[in-house]
């Protein structure tokens, strides 16, 4: 058993690195009126947190790769220590930026990718895939449990002992890090590539920030943009604007790599197939959860009026289906093959995504509802349990910093697209819908009717039917009026989510397309998959 005290420090590490944003999200209301703030500002605050972290992921790898990797993690847990004490005592909102957006950001990007790196070293063959597979568990616990921790506490005591509770096991980690073997390095120590650190940076914050934007700002039309170039959002051009600075840090690392300098990523890794296709697995894998976790809270809060603690309970089969079959994933890689297992994973994401189609329902099917979230916990417990060792796998040790960066790069990328891409759909499905079914209903005048539509053409959220309710009163909307009104709202909100979920089980199918040049069997310890 003492081999696995390893796996328990780091599973500690990363429970907590998931378990804050889910927190933060529970609590934005309770945030709101602490600090006396609007919900847009509370946004960009999270917003902030998911650049920082997205920015530096692959800096932070590289600086493990040159500080050594527990010295990292342990750097970075301080800094996220201390980022959760000052979020603790915050007192405004810069209080609250400062140590929650920034501190816990900066930390977290050295933190993670010297996790990954440090489970390899640690592990090697089936140990290897059991460790990822229990790390893997642990995150989708984390993502679970989030609701319901925040819930409790923002609930029943204040949102801030968790992040005094933060505090505490970042302490207990970092007292217990020395029990984490260190991944030493077989090599030359490398240099920071300073300017490609920067240039990563900017390239992925626009391209983060033009999608965790896209809702607020508009796609191409624009809705609450800042500037409108040419008349149009300025979504894409920040997103452009990002892609054409990424192009330029991929052309620098060549330049530097031809002149026999360290560049912040060897571009050559990227050329390694079972690499290649793990990130993007890893892209795809937290696109469509995030995605799907985007729509879940939507249809058990806003439509069917349940708390964040009762949200919290209903989504409880997604961590433990995935919890219990990630942890089988040396079992199943070594019958089947990693490559069948992640198939295998997105297969069930598909009828996961589909079933819930059906379950999606005016009121809670409380079977058939928790029977497609444990699939969908399967399904992510399944690609959870190869990918992580297949990346690690790949590369050798010296890289190892690298590919954790480059992986939760990867994953940070994945969760900015799908909630983005998946939540523009889901509400401009439901204004859509909504337009449509006044219109066809008989019973609305139709002078009401091109109100509305008036209304929504100018924007539109996703709101529980009873807000509408109470603003078409407000505006002088006969009881009559506003009760057909509010059933097409209903069936427009049940619409859209199932749009969203379409789009899910579509690009679930999409991404089978990443899983070809997986290893179609069990790595040998020690052993470095270059091919498929």
């Amino acid at each position: 058993m003492k081999k696995w005290i390893p796996l328990v420090v780091l599973s500690l590490a990363q429970f907590l690195m998931v378990l804050d944003q889910a927190v933060m999200n529970v609590a934005i209301s309770q945030l709101v009126e602490d600090f006396d703030t609007t919900v847009t500002t509370i946004q960009g605050v999270i917003t902030l947190y998911a650049l920082v972290m997205a920015t530096l992921m692959i800096t932070g790898g590289k600086v493990g790769d040159i500080i050594g990797r527990r010295r990292a993690f342990v750097i970075g847990l301080v800094i996220y220590g201390a980022g959760s004490a000052l979020t603790a005592v915050s007192w405004s909102v810069p209080s609250l930026i400062v140590g929650w957006s920034v501190l816990e950001g900066i930390g977290a990007a050295l933190v993670l990718p010297a996790l990954v790196a440090l489970l390899a070293a640690n592990y090697g063959g089936r140990d290897r895939i059991t460790a990822f597979g229990v790390i893997g568990g642990v995150a989708g616990v984390g993502i679970a449990a989030g609701p319901i921790i925040g819930g409790f506490f923002t609930t029943q005591l204040s949102w801030r002992w968790v992040f005094v509770g933060e505090v505490i096991i970042a302490l207990l980690i970092v007292l217990t890090a020395r029990l984490i073997g260190d991944a030493k390095l077989t090599g030359r120590r490398p240099n920071l590539d300073v300017v490609g650190s920067v240039l990563s940076a900017i390239g992925l914050g626009l391209i983060v920030l033009g999608m965790l934007k896209a809702s607020s700002w508009g796609w191409l039309s624009p809705k609450e943009s800042p500037l409108e170039p040419f008349g149009f959002a300025l979504t894409p051009f920040v997103i452009l604007a990002g892609g054409v600075v990424l192009a330029c840090f991929v052309r620098w690392q060549h330049h530097r790599t031809s002149h026999g300098l360290d560049p912040l990523v060897r571009m050559e890794l990227l050329s390694v197939p079972p690499l290649r296709s793990g990130l993007g697995c890893f892209l795809s894998q937290n696109l469509i959860l995030l995605g799907v976790f985007f729509i879940l809270p939507l249809y058990l809060q806003i439509v069917l009026g349940f708390d964040a603690l009762e949200t919290g309970i209903k989504m409880l089969p997604i961590s433990i289906a995935m919890f219990i079959t990630s942890s089988s994933g040396p079992l199943l890689a070594g019958r089947f093959g990693p490559q069948r297992v992640v198939q295998a994973g997105f297969v069930l994401l598909i009828v996961a995504a589909f079933g819930m189609l059906q379950a999606i329902k005016p009121e809670l099917d409380g079977f058939g509802f928790g029977l497609t979230l444990a699939i969908l916990g399967v399904a992510m417990g399944l690609i959870a349990s190869q990918l992580g060792s297949v990346l690690q796998s790949s590369v050798g040790p010296e890289d190892r910093g690298e590919a954790g960066g480059l992986q939760y790069t990867a994953q940070q990328l994945g969760s900015a697209i799908g909630t983005a891409l998946i939540g523009a759909v889901v509400v401009s499905s439901l204004v859509a819908a909504f337009v449509n079914n006044i219109t066809d209903e008989v019973a609305i005048p139709a002078e009401l009717t091109s109100a509305i539509e008036i209304e929504v053409a100018s924007g539109s959220s996703f709101v529980a039917a009873d807000q509408v309710a109470v603003a078409l009163a407000e505006a002088g909307v006969e009881d009559p009026d506003v009760d057909a009104v509010v059933e097409e709202y209903r069936n427009a909100q049940l619409a859209s989510l199932k749009v969203g979920l379409l789009l899910a089980g579509f690009l679930a199918i999409a991404s089978l397309a990443f899983t070809r040049h997986l290893p179609g069997r069990e790595a040998d310890p020690d052993e470095v998959l270059t091919s498929a």
